[in-house]
């Protein structure tokens, strides 16, 4: 599976660091051993390869793209169990991959990076410990899902019982005879109470605002197909284009709106799945103000079906405060609980933070970020050299899957990075560039569904408006397949080491 290495490149003396081994740090690592960089090291936080699929374990959780979709486009599996795979599958898949591809030795496990400098022709990262690395590209890879968001709630940390954030799940705690409460109602929360409901003594479901669900079944792939799939690779990469197209009409058509009928469909699919709840009033609560694709799609083949059972509660009474065998309500009603899970999901305007970087003239992440993440072509940031972000600020992670986004930006940079090895240079993008497009994303944003479907959600800024790629999934293609325009870059020629 993979290709030729570029010759040029094979003997490059150029150093990576790669910050995360999760989908983005085992893609940018194949890629740069695919184009002949062989010198990089991946650190990685945790204890072993999948990122956000190893941080999180929670009951039932599974993916919301299709299995053969939701994978590298050059390595098939012919195993997945189903068309919406378990997170337990993709981390698995993570792990194979990194092996595979000849990548996993290069890993360094539990090393955290706290800060960068860039000394005007390379990197220096100190990390916790004490130690440090040099470098002469830096590549974060380390997502948007890995720092926990916890909610601003009066006397969280008075909870008496086991108490734990969706991402840190607590396995030691049994739950079949607890009375068990859920803050939050997105993706994590509709896949934990679908798992839940009527497995447990009483699952209380503290909403504060209700999602659309699309309904959509998850079926077993059986023995016969996976054999089929094994024998004829042809048929994955069919599975994989097939499931590509239905994915991006999704998200192109029906909540980028440019197909009526796809948004018709999605409209009547959410509405008609809302219809199963029978109780006028509890239908009524689970019901948005908001359009449908406005908040991050639901999609879940049984959440109505759980919501209904007999010993599940949905709270809509804001929450006053957490008492220590509780939750306390607006209404004065306190919740009495065995085990609160905090279901809230995570800081998307994190990106590689807590580490800060100091790039050239000292300029820092943090003050360049002081209003809102800045990013040219989702990818580099003004002032920083020879710092790449693979899924950074503007990417489509609302509308295309997580692996094509950074297939597509890894290429891009491996394009970079040859620059820098052929002409000796660091690279960064100019500050003009990047505050015209970034004004081109913003404007557009503001006409999305994201910005005017009536919700407010973790897609948006504080002014309001969506860090989302406003375009299509062609547009996006098109953008990280055309060769860089170099005159929207600043070149500084490197002394000092010799990159030939």
């Amino acid at each position: 599976m993979n290709s030729k290495q570029n010759s040029s490149a094979t003997e490059s003396p150029l150093r990576f660091v790669i910050i995360g081994a999760g989908m983005g740090g085992i893609l940018t690592a194949i890629k740069l051993k695919e184009a002949g960089f062989n010198n990089f090291v991946i650190v990685e936080k945790g204890d072993s390869v999948g990122g956000t699929w190893r941080e999180n374990s929670y009951p039932g959780l599974h993916c919301d793209f299709p299995s053969h979709f939701y994978s590298y486009s050059f390595f098939h599996n012919p195993n997945w169990s189903r068309r919406f795979s378990p997170g337990a599958e993709i981390r698995d898949y993570l792990e194979s991959a990194a092996r595979h591809f000849g990548v996993h030795e290069a890993i360094q496990f539990n090393i955290k990076v706290t800060e960068g400098r860039w000394d005007g022709a390379a990197w220096t990262l100190e990390l916790e410990g004490g130690r440090s690395l040099q470098c002469d590209v830096l590549l974060a890879a380390t997502g948007y899902l890995h720092v926990p968001n916890f909610p601003d709630i009066d006397g969280l940390d008075d909870f008496e019982g086991p108490k734990f954030h969706t991402a840190q799940w607590d396995h030691s705690v049994a739950l079949e005879d607890k009375r068990i409460g859920i803050i939050g109602t997105g993706s994590t929360s509709t896949q934990l109470v679908a798992e839940l409901a009527g497995k447990v003594r009483n699952l209380t479901v503290f909403q504060r605002t209700p999602q659309w669900v699309v309904q959509q079944d998850n079926p077993a792939y059986s023995e016969a197909e996976k054999r089929a799939f094994a024998e004829d690779p042809s048929l994955l990469v069919k599975m994989y284009e097939e499931q590509k197209a239905e994915m991006v009409a999704l998200a192109d058509g029906a909540i980028l709106g440019g197909n009526a009928d796809a948004r018709a469909y999605l409209v009547a699919n959410v509405h008609e799945n809302l219809a199963r709840v029978k109780d006028p009033e509890l239908r009524r609560k689970l019901t948005p103000d908001y359009e449908p694709g406005c908040k991050r799609i639901v999609i879940s083949p049984r959440f109505y079906e759980a919501i209904q059972d007999p010993g599940c509660e949905l709270v809509t009474e804001p929450i006053d405060r957490i008492e220590a065998g509780g939750v306390k309500t607006v209404d004065g009603t306190l919740h009495e609980l065995d085990v609160l899970v905090i279901a809230t999901g995570y800081d998307t305007q994190a990106f590689f933070r807590p580490l800060n970087l100091i790039g050239e003239d000292g300029r820092r992440t943090d003050e360049i970020w002081q209003k809102r993440p800045v990013a040219f072509r989702t990818m580099t940031i003004p002032h920083m050299p020879n710092f790449f972000m693979v899924e950074g600020p503007f990417s489509p992670i609302g509308n295309v899957c997580a692996f094509l986004t950074a297939e597509l930006q890894v290429a891009h940079i491996i394009k970079l990075i040859e620059v820098v090895a052929e002409q000796h240079v660091a690279i960064a993008p100019r500050e003009d560039k990047t505050a015209e497009l970034l004004e081109t994303y913003r404007d557009a944003a503001r006409t999305t569904i994201w910005a005017t479907g009536g919700c407010v959600s973790w897609y948006q800024d504080d002014e309001g408006v969506p860090t989302l790629y406003p375009f299509s999934n062609q547009t996006f293609e098109a953008e990280m397949t055309t060769d860089p325009d170099l005159t929207e870059y600043v070149l500084t020629p490197l002394s000092g080491r010799d990159m030939s």
